[in-house]
Protein backbone atom coordinates (compact mmCIF):
# COMPACT_ATOMS: atom_id res chain seq x y z
CA UNK A 1 0.00 0.00 0.00
CA UNK A 2 2.65 2.37 0.98
CA UNK A 3 4.32 2.37 -2.64
CA UNK A 4 0.63 3.28 -4.44
CA UNK A 5 0.31 6.12 -1.93
CA UNK A 6 3.65 7.35 -2.78
CA UNK A 7 2.72 7.20 -6.55
CA UNK A 8 -1.16 9.00 -6.20
CA UNK A 9 -0.39 11.25 -3.26
CA UNK A 10 3.83 11.65 -2.57
CA UNK A 11 3.28 15.10 -4.00
CA UNK A 12 0.77 15.96 -2.28
CA UNK A 13 1.16 14.28 1.40
CA UNK A 14 4.83 14.72 3.93
CA UNK A 15 6.04 11.19 4.27
CA UNK A 16 4.87 11.22 7.85
CA UNK A 17 1.13 11.16 6.66
CA UNK A 18 1.96 8.66 4.28
CA UNK A 19 2.72 6.53 6.73
CA UNK A 20 -0.11 7.22 8.72
CA UNK A 21 -2.40 6.69 6.04
CA UNK A 22 -0.74 3.78 5.44
CA UNK A 23 -1.18 2.42 9.20
CA UNK A 24 -4.57 3.06 9.37
CA UNK A 25 -6.14 2.77 5.94
CA UNK A 26 -8.00 -0.03 4.24
CA UNK A 27 -7.09 -0.93 0.89
CA UNK A 28 -10.05 -1.69 -1.80
CA UNK A 29 -10.48 -2.60 -4.79
CA UNK A 30 -14.16 -2.26 -6.93
CA UNK A 31 -15.27 -3.42 -10.01
CA UNK A 32 -16.75 -0.95 -12.82
CA UNK A 33 -20.53 -0.37 -11.94
CA UNK A 34 -20.22 -1.39 -8.59
CA UNK A 35 -21.47 1.10 -5.55
CA UNK A 36 -18.82 2.45 -3.16
CA UNK A 37 -21.50 4.80 -1.29
CA UNK A 38 -24.89 4.54 -1.02
CA UNK A 39 -27.43 7.72 0.26
CA UNK A 40 -28.60 7.25 3.27
CA UNK A 41 -25.69 5.25 4.86
CA UNK A 42 -23.75 7.16 7.60
CA UNK A 43 -19.81 7.81 6.25
CA UNK A 44 -17.27 5.82 8.11
CA UNK A 45 -14.87 6.49 6.29
CA UNK A 46 -13.01 8.81 3.13
CA UNK A 47 -11.66 7.19 0.23
CA UNK A 48 -8.53 8.44 -1.46
CA UNK A 49 -8.33 7.04 -5.37
CA UNK A 50 -4.89 5.20 -6.24
CA UNK A 51 -6.31 3.64 -9.37
CA UNK A 52 -9.48 4.00 -11.79
CA UNK A 53 -12.30 7.14 -11.12
CA UNK A 54 -15.75 6.95 -9.71
CA UNK A 55 -18.68 8.92 -10.32
CA UNK A 56 -20.45 10.81 -8.14
CA UNK A 57 -24.43 10.66 -8.10
CA UNK A 58 -27.35 12.52 -6.45
CA UNK A 59 -30.80 11.68 -6.32
CA UNK A 60 -34.07 13.58 -6.63
CA UNK A 61 -37.58 12.84 -4.91
CA UNK A 62 -38.44 10.32 -7.72
CA UNK A 63 -35.52 8.22 -7.60
CA UNK A 64 -33.84 9.52 -10.33
CA UNK A 65 -29.99 9.99 -10.57
CA UNK A 66 -28.27 12.88 -11.88
CA UNK A 67 -24.17 13.01 -12.47
CA UNK A 68 -22.42 15.37 -10.46
CA UNK A 69 -19.16 14.99 -11.32
CA UNK A 70 -15.61 12.34 -11.38
CA UNK A 71 -13.18 12.11 -9.17
CA UNK A 72 -9.71 9.94 -10.52
CA UNK A 73 -6.58 9.02 -9.38
CA UNK A 74 -5.68 11.52 -6.12
CA UNK A 75 -8.56 13.06 -5.63
CA UNK A 76 -11.39 12.49 -2.56
CA UNK A 77 -14.99 13.24 -2.36
CA UNK A 78 -15.55 16.67 -0.74
CA UNK A 79 -19.33 15.31 -0.02
CA UNK A 80 -17.98 12.48 1.38
CA UNK A 81 -15.58 14.53 3.88
CA UNK A 82 -18.44 17.21 5.10
CA UNK A 83 -20.04 14.11 5.97
CA UNK A 84 -17.20 12.55 7.59
CA UNK A 85 -16.65 15.42 9.78
CA UNK A 86 -20.52 16.05 10.36
CA UNK A 87 -21.08 12.38 11.34
CA UNK A 88 -23.60 12.59 9.19
CA UNK A 89 -25.42 10.23 6.41
CA UNK A 90 -24.26 10.09 2.73
CA UNK A 91 -26.62 12.59 0.65
CA UNK A 92 -24.69 11.05 -2.37
CA UNK A 93 -23.95 7.50 -4.41
CA UNK A 94 -20.78 6.68 -5.22
CA UNK A 95 -20.28 4.03 -8.03
CA UNK A 96 -17.38 3.11 -9.78
CA UNK A 97 -16.80 4.33 -13.26
CA UNK A 98 -14.08 1.57 -13.83
CA UNK A 99 -11.88 -0.75 -12.15
CA UNK A 100 -11.13 1.26 -9.07
CA UNK A 101 -8.77 0.75 -6.38
CA UNK A 102 -8.70 3.28 -3.24
CA UNK A 103 -7.77 3.19 0.25
CA UNK A 104 -10.50 3.90 2.78
CA UNK A 105 -9.23 6.25 5.10
CA UNK A 106 -11.58 6.10 9.33
CA UNK A 107 -13.44 9.42 10.05
CA UNK A 108 -11.28 9.53 13.10
CA UNK A 109 -8.68 10.48 11.56
CA UNK A 110 -9.69 13.96 9.92
CA UNK A 111 -10.01 16.14 12.16
CA UNK A 112 -6.90 14.78 13.90
CA UNK A 113 -4.89 15.00 10.62
CA UNK A 114 -6.67 18.57 10.20
CA UNK A 115 -4.85 19.71 13.04
CA UNK A 116 -1.61 17.93 12.92
CA UNK A 117 -0.49 18.14 8.97
CA UNK A 118 -0.38 21.27 6.89
CA UNK A 119 -0.55 19.62 3.76
CA UNK A 120 -3.88 17.53 4.58
CA UNK A 121 -5.68 21.02 5.57
CA UNK A 122 -4.65 22.51 2.35
CA UNK A 123 -5.47 19.23 0.04
CA UNK A 124 -8.83 19.09 2.09
CA UNK A 125 -9.67 22.80 1.18
CA UNK A 126 -8.14 22.03 -2.15
CA UNK A 127 -10.68 19.17 -2.24
CA UNK A 128 -13.83 21.40 -1.90
CA UNK A 129 -12.83 23.80 -4.21
CA UNK A 130 -12.41 21.88 -7.05
CA UNK A 131 -15.93 19.35 -6.27
CA UNK A 132 -17.29 23.02 -5.66
CA UNK A 133 -16.64 24.06 -8.93
CA UNK A 134 -17.65 21.09 -10.74
CA UNK A 135 -20.80 21.33 -9.26
CA UNK A 136 -21.39 24.81 -10.32
CA UNK A 137 -20.40 23.53 -13.88
CA UNK A 138 -23.38 20.98 -13.33
CA UNK A 139 -25.85 23.45 -12.30
CA UNK A 140 -24.63 25.80 -15.35
CA UNK A 141 -25.21 23.10 -17.91
CA UNK A 142 -28.18 22.57 -16.52
CA UNK A 143 -29.06 25.89 -16.20
CA UNK A 144 -28.04 27.09 -19.68
CA UNK A 145 -26.68 24.12 -22.33
CA UNK A 146 -28.94 22.12 -24.45
CA UNK A 147 -29.04 18.71 -24.48
CA UNK A 148 -26.67 17.80 -26.98
CA UNK A 149 -24.04 20.28 -25.42
CA UNK A 150 -24.69 18.45 -21.99
CA UNK A 151 -24.19 15.09 -24.05
CA UNK A 152 -20.31 16.26 -25.89
CA UNK A 153 -19.13 17.69 -22.46
CA UNK A 154 -20.47 14.29 -20.75
CA UNK A 155 -18.73 12.12 -23.67
CA UNK A 156 -16.04 14.43 -23.65
CA UNK A 157 -15.19 14.13 -19.61
CA UNK A 158 -16.10 10.36 -19.53
CA UNK A 159 -13.53 9.67 -22.26
CA UNK A 160 -11.18 11.89 -20.70
CA UNK A 161 -11.37 10.25 -17.14
CA UNK A 162 -11.40 6.93 -18.73
CA UNK A 163 -8.01 8.12 -20.62
CA UNK A 164 -10.01 5.93 -23.68
CA UNK A 165 -11.84 7.46 -26.59
CA UNK A 166 -14.20 4.57 -26.42
CA UNK A 167 -16.99 5.45 -24.19
CA UNK A 168 -18.30 2.06 -22.43
CA UNK A 169 -21.77 3.02 -21.99
CA UNK A 170 -25.31 1.85 -23.48
CA UNK A 171 -28.02 4.81 -24.03
CA UNK A 172 -30.05 4.05 -21.11
CA UNK A 173 -27.06 4.42 -18.86
CA UNK A 174 -26.14 7.80 -20.34
CA UNK A 175 -29.82 8.64 -20.00
CA UNK A 176 -29.52 7.95 -16.10
CA UNK A 177 -26.28 10.11 -15.75
CA UNK A 178 -28.41 13.11 -17.68
CA UNK A 179 -31.80 12.56 -16.42
CA UNK A 180 -33.14 12.65 -19.64
CA UNK A 181 -34.93 9.85 -21.20
CA UNK A 182 -33.07 7.14 -23.59
CA UNK A 183 -34.89 8.21 -26.56
CA UNK A 184 -33.19 11.43 -26.67
CA UNK A 185 -29.85 10.36 -26.09
CA UNK A 186 -30.16 8.28 -28.85
CA UNK A 187 -31.46 10.44 -31.21
CA UNK A 188 -28.52 12.99 -30.19
CA UNK A 189 -25.97 10.23 -30.33
CA UNK A 190 -27.09 9.53 -34.09
CA UNK A 191 -27.07 12.99 -35.28
CA UNK A 192 -23.23 13.03 -33.75
CA UNK A 193 -22.19 10.09 -35.74
CA UNK A 194 -23.76 11.78 -38.43
CA UNK A 195 -21.99 14.78 -38.57
CA UNK A 196 -18.91 11.95 -38.17
CA UNK A 197 -17.56 13.28 -34.33
CA UNK A 198 -18.21 10.08 -32.80
CA UNK A 199 -18.86 6.57 -34.12
CA UNK A 200 -21.81 4.48 -32.45
CA UNK A 201 -20.92 0.44 -31.52
CA UNK A 202 -22.56 -1.89 -29.39
CA UNK A 203 -22.41 -0.71 -25.93
CA UNK A 204 -19.84 1.95 -26.75
CA UNK A 205 -19.38 5.00 -28.55
CA UNK A 206 -16.21 6.15 -29.52
CA UNK A 207 -15.34 9.97 -29.39
CA UNK A 208 -13.89 10.98 -32.62
CA UNK A 209 -14.27 14.84 -32.41
CA UNK A 210 -15.45 16.30 -29.78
Amino acid sequence: MQKELEEAYGFLFEEELLKEIAECGTLKEVSAGEKIMEIGEFVTGMPLLINGAIKILREDDDGDELLLYFLERGDTCAMTLTCCMGQTKSEIRAVAESNTTFIMVPVGKMEEWTAKFRSWRNFVFESYHSRFSEMLETIDALAFLNMDQRLIRYLRDKAKINRNENVLSTHQEIAYDLHTSRVVVSRLLKKLENDGRISLQRNQIKVIDL
